[in-house]
């Protein structure tokens, strides 16, 4: 349904950017508009169950996916390839997609980002791109989980290999479709092997939506971004009431970054999850992710105008 729906949204550069709207089930009371960023490499179709969920509960849902990726035109020849050369291009296009949906839909006007998606979100609302009445950071990508290997070092190595002309080359060959590398990703971002694949059957039939390793000059520019979040200051100024969900055992983010986030955010509630949660939340197996809609469902239902205490959202 989703591929059906969709459109191409056109940027203020003229770029191709592929989008989609659900109206919200005429047999339940509206809530509001409610806007979705996926993460990298994702696409419409790898949320449209939670796109759905989301409209049955009454919300006018949006979604799209980022320039370079997804069913919106690519960056690099190699369509497989997940470059950029700096975020500022994405912040550009969320702020300008904003402006529109803020003036199209009737508010509240809520986003839920996800990895990438929440990086974005929280660069937006602290560069005061636009405001909105909620936001809910799922496994926001506040930090990269790099197995121990210290932050600081991680940039410094990006910053070496693009300057040794290696930012539009892959991190990593594409991956190898074998039953052991499908298992090790799958339980890396998710313990539902029905939304895995789910995943895998998009890939098989929509190789146009494919995206595998970022670039070196995607990696160099999220640490410069994430360096900017962490920067005096830029947290402590966002006044939106935010929810942040993640997982302790996350190996994709970093948990630690999430929680000194928390720390540092003055309108802000968490949901932690345990062991048995991997990366992608809302697509996990279903007693986490009926959890997770339900919580976002309470902070968006409390939060659609601006709230003062702060806290465990549980």
């Amino acid at each position: 349904m989703i591929d059906t729906l969709s459109q191409i949204w056109s940027a203020p550069d003229g770029w191709p950017v592929r989008h989609v709207r659900l109206a919200p089930d005429a047999h339940v009371a509206a809530r509001g508009a409610l806007l979705f960023l996926n993460g990298r490499a994702d696409h419409l179709e790898k949320y449209a169950e939670t796109l759905e969920d989301w409209a049955a509960r009454g919300w006018h849902v949006d979604s799209f996916d980022w320039r370079g990726q997804g069913g919106s035109g690519r960056f690099h020849e190699d369509s497989l390839l997940g470059h950029v050369d700096d975020f500022t291009l994405w912040l550009e296009d969320l702020q300008a997609f904003v402006r529109e949906w803020k003036k199209r839909e009737a508010g509240p006007h809520v986003i839920v980002g996800h990895s990438m998606g929440g990086h974005l979100l929280l660069r937006a609302l602290g560069e005061k791109r636009f405001e909105v009445d909620a936001a809910t950071l799922v496994a926001p990508m506040l930090g990269i989980y790099a197995g121990g290997l210290p932050h600081p070092i991680g940039g410094r190595i990006a910053r070496a290999a693009c300057a040794m002309g290696y930012a539009g080359r892959s991190l990593w060959s594409p991956r190898m479709r074998d039953t052991a590398m499908n298992d090790a990703i799958r339980t890396t971002l998710t313990h539902s092997k029905v939304r895995f694949e789910q995943e895998m059957k998009v890939r098989r039939e929509r190789p146009d939506l494919v995206m595998d390793a970022p670039s070196w000059g995607w990696l160099q520019a999220a640490y410069q971004s994430i360096a900017l979040l962490s920067s005096t200051g830029f947290a402590e100024s966002i006044e939106t009431p935010v929810l942040l969900l993640a997982s302790k055992a996350d190996r994709l983010v970093s948990f630690s970054a999430i929680e000194r986030m928390a720390a540092r955010l003055p309108n802000v509630w968490t949901h932690y999850y345990e062991s048995a949660v991997a990366h992608e939340i809302l697509r996990e197996v279903d007693d986490v992710r009926d959890d997770a809609l339900a919580c976002i469902d309470r902070f968006f239902e409390a939060h659609s105008v601006r709230a003062s205490k702060q806290g465990a959202f549980v």
